[in-house]
């Protein structure tokens, strides 16, 4: 085995080791060695994913000395390796975006715990991406529900307590009908890799004993995943959670919490169940009918919100829709697309949410559309990030949202006509609701506000300097690079995701 096959293990033991150690740190040293683990893996990951680029097979690597089905593994391939490199780079992004927020919101006593719950957050997303055992995927979603849960409570503010518990519990709700769902696979099959359960269930699901067990199963590991990530009508937990929390922790979980549970259940699609036999059992309809109503309800909530964080939030819920309509395509260009849009989303999304809070700062710290009236003139550099990324979010060419919203197209016109049409009417209603709702802010933020006369107290409020932020520039540049990056270089990423879907199999 080449030493280079280690990087997975060392990847997830070094986040998870990093967390024990930021236990003993102070603030400042906390934070540099956050940035130093997550620029060693991000190496790390780039290294490894230009190997399995050349390697072109995926291949598993076993812990310890027992082999299956008792042992554990991690299995990894060219999609598992660009998509743990992509998690890190956004995920570094989104930390230093918000870098001055996170330093100027958190108390000293806890800052260092913020850290701990980043390096165990980023731990728990590399295992659910590596990891081919459901056993371990488990515990790793619970050590990402509970990081998340400390990333948004970290203020310890009133409606950051609120938004948490609410977090809490919904996602229990989902861990548990997540478990439910495995235990019923594993006491049919008796495996908990992977590989393994697969085939087992193949041969069990093609005699017909156990189609009803099976069934019930795979709807529940749907059901729980899609309330940990927020599809409609499980979102209640997200417009707090993204809205209240510091804007580095909205960023990251809306931009990767949410995919990492979405890729856990595409794994389980392809390598746990087997996609015909989930195609087969008409749950993935299920998961098309509320795809499409998050994609339109999302929309009209976000429509009707007040407040820019909110609205970026609700935005989440319409695109986490579109993720689940691709799915409910049933083919593996609905598939596609869906990862895609992931990767669509993550970046976007981030993108937003950071160059929001410029415009909030130059905004008196408010959220409020009334307040962020040429806000996009007090903070330029932000303004126009913001602006860019309401492009991609609408689908406007150049930019990754554009694909997005193709892909999906292409997938739905080459589907069945009960399948097509519901997909073109939704997808062009979510482009014009998108419009409505990011293009009506992006209007209000570059028009000039009117001089009227200044509350008792109140400040004016006052532009920003880009010289006195360069690492925020840098950090909107380098997202604004990405979107369009995947906007404008999609074929070779399209077809590195039909390579790693192969290699799913």
């Amino acid at each position: 085995m080449d030493f280079i096959q280690n990087v997975p293990f060392f990847s997830i033991l070094l986040s998870l080791g990093s967390g024990v150690l930021t236990s003993i740190m102070n603030r400042r040293i906390a934070r540099l060695w956050n940035t130093f683990i997550l620029t060693v893996i991000s190496i790390m990951s780039a290294v490894f994913f230009v190997y399995m680029i050349g390697r072109g097979e995926s291949y598993v690597f076993m812990m310890g000395h027992f082999p299956a089905p008792w042992g554990n593994e991690i299995r990894a391939g060219v999609l598992e390796a660009g998509m743990a490199l992509f998690f890190c780079i956004v995920m570094f992004l989104c930390i230093k975006g918000g870098q001055e927020h996170i330093d100027k919101e958190i108390e000293e006593p806890k800052a260092n715990l913020y850290y701990i719950m980043l390096n165990l957050l980023l731990s728990s997303l590399l295992a659910l991406i590596y990891t081919n055992d459901l056993f371990t995927a488990y515990v790793f979603v619970e050590i990402n529900t509970i990081s998340a849960c400390g990333l948004i409570m970290i203020t310890n503010e009133g409606r950051t307590i609120e938004a948490a518990t609410r977090y809490m519990i919904m996602s229990s709700l989902g861990s548990g009908l997540l478990l439910l769902g495995l235990c019923i696979l594993y006491d049919i099959t008796g495996h908990l890799l992977m590989s393994n359960m697969k085939n087992s269930l193949a041969a069990v699901y093609a005699q017909g004993a156990y189609n009803t067990p099976i069934i019930a199963s795979i709807g529940m590991v749907c059901v729980g995943l899609a309330i940990k990530s927020a599809l409609y009508p499980f979102h209640t937990w997200l417009p707090d959670a993204y809205g209240y929390s510091t804007v580095s922790s909205a960023a990251i979980l809306s931009s990767l919490v949410s995919k990492g549970y979405i890729f856990l259940l595409i794994k389980i699609f392809y390598r746990v169940v087997g996609f015909d036999i989930v195609v087969d059992s008409k749950v993935i309809n299920i998961l098309f009918v509320f795809g499409l109503l998050g994609m339109i309800m999302g929309s009209v909530n976000a429509i009707q919100e007040k407040d820019i964080r909110r609205m970026v939030a609700f935005s989440s819920v319409a695109q986490i829709g579109y993720i689940y309509m691709g799915f409910g395509l049933g083919t593996s260009a609905g598939i596609v697309a869906s990862i895609f849009h992931i990767l669509s989303h993550a970046s976007t999304k981030s993108l937003l949410f950071i160059a929001g809070v410029g415009l909030t700062d130059a905004s008196n710290d408010s959220k409020k559309f009334v307040d962020l009236t040429g806000s996009g003139y007090r903070n330029m550099v932000a303004g126009i990030a913001f602006s860019l990324g309401a492009c991609s979010m609408v689908g406007i060419p150049l930019f990754s949202g554009f694909i997005s919203k193709m892909l999906f197209a292409q997938a739905a016109v080459s589907n069945s006509l009960t399948k097509m049409l519901p997909t073109l009417i939704c997808l062009a209603i979510s482009t014009v609701l998108n419009a409505i709702y990011f293009m009506k802010t992006v209007i209000l933020i570059y028009t000039p506000i009117q001089k009227v006369p200044s509350k008792e107290g109140e400040p004016e409020p006052k532009k920003v300097e880009s010289r006195n932020h360069p690492v925020y520039n840098v950090v909107l540049l380098c997202m604004i690079i990405l979107n369009m990056i995947l906007g404008c270089c999609s074929q070779p990423i399209v077809t590195w995701i039909e390579t790693g879907l192969e290699m799913f199999q």
